[in-house]
């Protein structure tokens, strides 16, 4: 009886801020993907060395490893509770 009487108050794991900065962190993530995407050729017989340039093999990964790194500050960074 005494545990329905009173009001559980739910409250989010993380605050509004840390919310804020998971989604920045999973834009940058998803521009990293998005950058690494295409330089296929349309014949697979051919050979393209657009796949091997610098915003594929430099850019994109680094973007996708900085969105990584923004996460995990996310998820360490200090809430005021």
């Amino acid at each position: 009886m005494k545990n329905k009487d009173k009001k559980v108050k739910e409250t989010f794991l993380f605050e509004k801020k840390n919310y804020l900065i998971m989604v920045i962190g999973l834009v940058v993530i998803a521009l990293g993907f998005i950058l690494m995407s295409g330089g296929g050729s349309e014949n697979p017989e051919v050979f393209n060395e657009e796949i091997y340039n610098f915003r594929r093999i430099r850019l994109a990964p680094t973007l996708v490893l900085i969105g990584f790194a923004i996460e995990i500050y996310a998820i360490l960074a200090k809430t005021k509770k």
